[in-house]
């Protein structure tokens, strides 16, 4: 075949479906990235609702513990996974930690 505009035939189909592949690659891992991304915002946002939350509660001496756990509960349930939290505090007097700190 002749070359086209110096470039032979084969190395553009080599490009296009190389681009194509680059484009399904993207594709894949754009979805999880997406969705991690959303679990690390929410988490956020978790931390500073419990942080928000104890410095209220401060003023009656009560006091969420402000860990992975407890902020992954708020960012994913939101406001009613804070009510649960207070729920579990107040009524079981149970506190979201990890278990190499719960004395196991």
């Amino acid at each position: 075949m002749p070359a086209i505009y110096g470039i032979e035939p084969n190395v553009i189909i080599a490009y296009a479906f190389g681009l194509i592949l680059v484009y399904f690659i993207c594709r894949i891992f754009y979805i999880p990235l997406k969705i991690i991304l959303k679990l690390v915002y929410n988490t956020i946002i978790g931390a500073v609702m419990l942080f928000a939350l104890n410095f209220i509660g401060s003023y009656f001496d009560f006091t969420i513990a402000i860990n992975l756990i407890s902020a992954i509960t708020v960012g994913l349930l939101g406001i009613p996974g804070l009510i649960l939290l207070i729920i579990l505090k107040v009524f079981f007097n149970i506190e979201a930690e990890w278990p190499i700190n719960s004395g196991l």
